[in-house]
């Protein structure tokens, strides 16, 4: 990623920050809607996960800057997440759905030169998971 791309993530999630667990269940309702089977992996509090997904993405959004510091908490979080269920196919929706609701929530705003940046983050955080995951899986 550029510093450019960087700076165009970190804008970008300020302006959905603040929607706080509302862009959450956004985030699932649309999940949910392309990758039903995925539904099945969250047995707990849903709104209490849509509040952990955005404060997890403002950490992640964050540390974009130190990948020292937020590769190996990725590559952590990756492998308790296969104990949960979670596929390599998963990680295709979870990125769709992202993008997804960042244009939804921005709007307009939300160009192709900001989409073009989360896909990188994504792509970029995504494969380190996965390889941490399931010993280089690529995405499916």
């Amino acid at each position: 990623m550029t510093p450019h791309q960087i700076d165009l993530v970190q804008s970008s999630f300020a302006k959905i920050s603040p929607l706080g667990d509302d862009a959450g269940r956004i985030f699932y309702g649309r999940l949910f809607n392309i990758a039903p089977d995925v539904r099945r992996l969250f047995r707990g509090d849903l709104e209490a996960q849509a509040g952990k997904l955005i404060q997890m993405l403002g950490v992640i959004v964050t540390d974009l800057k130190d990948l020292d510091a937020l590769l190996p908490a990725a590559r952590a979080l990756a492998t308790r997440h296969v104990d949960y269920g979670v596929e390599p196919s998963h990680y295709n929706a979870v990125g769709e759905a992202l993008i997804w609701t960042l244009a939804d929530a921005i709007g307009p705003e939300f160009d192709e030169e900001a989409e073009t940046a989360w896909r990188a983050a994504y792509g970029m955080l995504a494969d380190e998971m996965m390889a941490a995951a399931y010993n280089g899986g690529m995405v499916a």
